[in-house]
């Protein structure tokens, strides 16, 4: 009997040992999601751009007697100096944490190819033949620069539109030439002038555009800017044949481009 009740406690003390064995097991801890990184603009940036301009040059042109200055005609024109630009920007954007809101500043440098001319017909008041003389000027826009603030938002976090706006300077070179029909006997002779003249402007563009990441710390970028350099005016006296050429411009400017940056 006694046996018996050994054997019994024997087994009831390892069915309770394996029972608590089982419920003392360690349990099973859930997987730590990875924390993601939230894309934040704040920093230094400096790229490349390079894009097409649609220049244009209204133009008013006199034409005097020199010396004398004695209006002899006028006349205005309106010219294209379109072609392709290229350079640089370097800028800072600031984004607030937990904000869509993103301000900058950048500044750039173009070359530009643009250039486009116009000539000025002047009848019998400016020659003493009956045919005509011309004043043709032509003009480049060498380069030009923009200091501009940049107001964005962004839509996804890795991309946002902006509209941008500030200062623009920029350099223009102008070519004048006049030719008049001289009365002689003989065959047809022509007198010509030449000149030129370099000015450095100072003017406002507005635009907007849109920047987006491409991998890593590099972005994407395409911009639309109107500029406007305002209006200049230059003078050539020509002794021979004894003519004044004034003009005033008024260029202004559609700019397309395409760049890239690095973010630091």
């Amino acid at each position: 009997m006694f046996r018996k009740l050994f054997v019994a406690a024997g087994l009831l003390a390892a069915s309770f040992g394996a029972a608590s064995a089982a419920d003392l097991r360690m349990p099973v801890k859930a997987p730590i999601a990875p924390v993601v990184a939230v894309y934040n603009w704040t920093g230094f940036y400096i790229g490349g751009n390079a894009g097409y301009s649609w220049g244009r040059s209204r133009t008013d042109a006199t034409l005097s007697t020199f010396p004398g200055g004695v209006l002899l005609a006028t006349g205005s024109d309106t010219f294209h100096m379109d072609n392709w630009i290229a350079g640089g920007q370097i800028g800072y954007n600031w984004q607030q944490a937990n904000s869509n809101w993103i301000f900058g500043l950048e500044a750039d440098g173009q070359a530009s190819g643009e250039k486009g001319s116009a000539t000025f017909i002047c009848g019998p008041a400016c020659t003493a033949v009956p045919t005509t003389a011309a004043a043709s000027v032509s003009e480049k826009l060498d380069w030009f620069a923009t200091f501009r603030g940049r107001v964005g938002y962004a839509f996804v976090p890795t991309a946002m539109w902006y509209v941008t706006g500030g200062l623009a300077v920029g350099e223009i070179k102008s070519d004048v030439t006049y030719t008049t029909p001289l009365l002689v006997a003989g065959p047809p002779v022509t007198a010509s002038a030449a000149g030129s003249n370099s000015t450095t402007r100072a003017g406002w563009t507005v635009g907007t555009g849109a920047e987006f990441q491409l991998v890593g710390n590099w972005t994407g970028k395409i911009e639309y800017l109107y500029m406007d350099l305002g209006k200049y005016s230059f003078n050539n006296n020509f002794a021979t044949p004894g003519v004044a050429v004034g003009f005033t411009s008024h260029f202004t400017d559609n700019i397309v481009r395409g760049g890239i940056n690095y973010r630091f």
